[in-house]
C-alpha cells in the first residue's frame, strides 16, 4: 500500500469488465472518459482473468490518446494458481476487468522502465497457428507439446497442479521483434481440448519466437542499472516509486528477490510499493508499448 496525497482533480479511477472478451473497446472507453478529463493522461492498470489479452487493452488505449501515452500496469495474482484473480476499486471488485488509475501528466509527472533478463536458447521457430494471444501450434506441434519437449515437462494432465508454473517460468516463450527487445510470452491458459495455451499478449501467426530459461543472478543488476538510467536522463527527483514484478522472477530468484527491490529502492530512496503480477504492461526498452512476463516494471511519480 501507498499513500499519496495527489489534489483529486488530478486523477480519476475506473473500472469496467470485458466479459465478452472486448477488451479492446473496453480499454477505448476508459481512455476517451480519461481523455475527455485530461489533455495528457497516463494510466496505471491492473487487469484480472489469466486469459486476458493486454496487447488489445493496450491497443484500445493508444487508439485514442496516441502512441506515447505512458500506460503501466500488470496483471492481478492468485498465487500461482491461474484461475481467479481479482482487481477492486472502491467498493466493486472483478474477476474479469480492468481497474486503472488515469493521472493528468500535465500535473503528476510518470516515467518508468521495463527491464526482463531471460535468455533465449535454441532456434528460431514459427508460430504456425494463432489469434490473437491463442497460440495453437509451434512448427505445426501443439503449443504444450513443444515446450514439453524441449522443456523435460512431464505428466501434461489438468491434474498436475505445477504444470502452469513449470509452463509459465520454466520454458517461456520470447517473440521476437523487428523493432525493439524481445518480449515475453509464456503459456497462462491450457486448452486441453487440443493442447494449445494462452499468453498475457498476443503472438501473431507467422511470427518468429525461441524458448528461454531464467536469468542468473546478473539480471539484477541490469535491472538496478536501467532504474538509475531512468533517474539519470528522465526523472532527477520523484515522490514514490511503484514496482510491478513477475510473480514467475520469485521462482527463480528466490530471497535473491528482496536485494533487487533493496536496489530499486535504493536509487530515489523514496516510498515504494508494488505487487508480484501475472503478466507486466509497458514499455520495453527501444520499443512499443507491450504486455510482459518475467518482467520488472519500474514507474517513478512526481507531482508538479
Amino acid at each position: 500500500m501507498l499513500l499519496l496525497d495527489i489534489n483529486p482533480d488530478h486523477f480519476e479511477i475506473y473500472l469496467e469488465e470485458y466479459p465478452k472478451q472486448n477488451y479492446r473497446e473496453v480499454a477505448k472507453s476508459i481512455a476517451k472518459k480519461a481523455k475527455a478529463k485530461f489533455d495528457q493522461p497516463a494510466f496505471l492498470v491492473a487487469l484480472s482473468h489469466a486469459a486476458v489479452d493486454g496487447e488489445q487493452i493496450l491497443q484500445g488505449i493508444v487508439e485514442v490518446t496516441g502512441e506515447e501515452v505512458n500506460v503501466f500496469g500488470g496483471g492481478a495474482g492468485d498465487d500461482y494458481s491461474f484461475t481467479e484473480s481479482r482487481v477492486f476499486v472502491n467498493g466493486k471488485i472483478s474477476l474479469n476487468g480492468m481497474a486503472c488509475i488515469v493521472l493528468d501528466e500535465s500535473r503528476v509527472e510518470v516515467q518508468g522502465i521495463a527491464t526482463c533478463g531471460w535468455k533465449a536458447v535454441g532456434t528460431e521457430k514459427i508460430v504456425t497457428k494463432s489469434i490473437g494471444n491463442h497460440v495453437y501450434t509451434i512448427d505445426d506441434i501443439p503449443a504444450l507439446d513443444i515446450t514439453a519437449k524441449y522443456g523435460g515437462l512431464e505428466n501434461l494432465t489438468p491434474n498436475n497442479k505445477n504444470l502452469l508454473i513449470e509452463l509459465a517460468a520454466g520454458l517461456p516463450l520470447q517473440l521476437q521483434r523487428e523493432k525493439g527487445d524481445p518480449v515475453m510470452r509464456p503459456g497462462l491458459v491450457v486448452d486441453w481440448n487440443d493442447r494449445s495455451f494462452y499468453t498475457s499478449g498476443a503472438v501473431p501467426q507467422g511470427s518468429k519466437v525461441r524458448f528461454s530459461i531464467p536469468p542468473d543472478w546478473n539480471v539484477m543488476d541490469k535491472v538496478v542499472k536501467g532504474v538509475e538510467q531512468l533517474k539519470a536522463t528522465a526523472m532527477p527527483e520523484a515522490d514514490a516509486l511503484v514496482v510491478f514484478s513477475c510473480a514467475g522472477r520469485i521462482l527463480s530468484l528466490g530471497p535473491l528477490m528482496s536485494e533487487e527491490l533493496e536496489g530499486i529502492n535504493n536509487v530515489w530512496k523514496v516510498p515504494m510499493a508494488g505487487m508480484f503480477s501475472n503478466a507486466e504492461l509497458g514499455r520495453a526498452t527501444g520499443g512499443s508499448l507491450e504486455m510482459h512476463n518475467l518482467t520488472t516494471c519500474c514507474v517513478a511519480l512526481k507531482e508538479k
